[in-house]
């Protein structure tokens, strides 16, 4: 199953959402984890989620 943006439904490849952290509201290192949200890599490490698979499907 894909991971897709909690706002746009959309997966990481394809969301044109403005990206931030959710938590701290960082704009470096920010990605889309498996929860939907976006994080940055300290609030990644502090919530110890993962990173969401960047799978493109045709």
């Amino acid at each position: 199953m894909m991971t897709v943006c909690a706002q746009c439904d959309e997966p990481e490849w394809n969301c044109k959402c403005v990206k931030y952290c959710s938590f701290c509201q960082s704009v470096e290192g920010i990605r889309l984890c498996v929860d939907g949200l976006y994080y940055c890599p300290a609030c990644r490490e502090a919530c110890d989620v993962a990173v969401a698979d960047d799978v493109r499907t045709s």
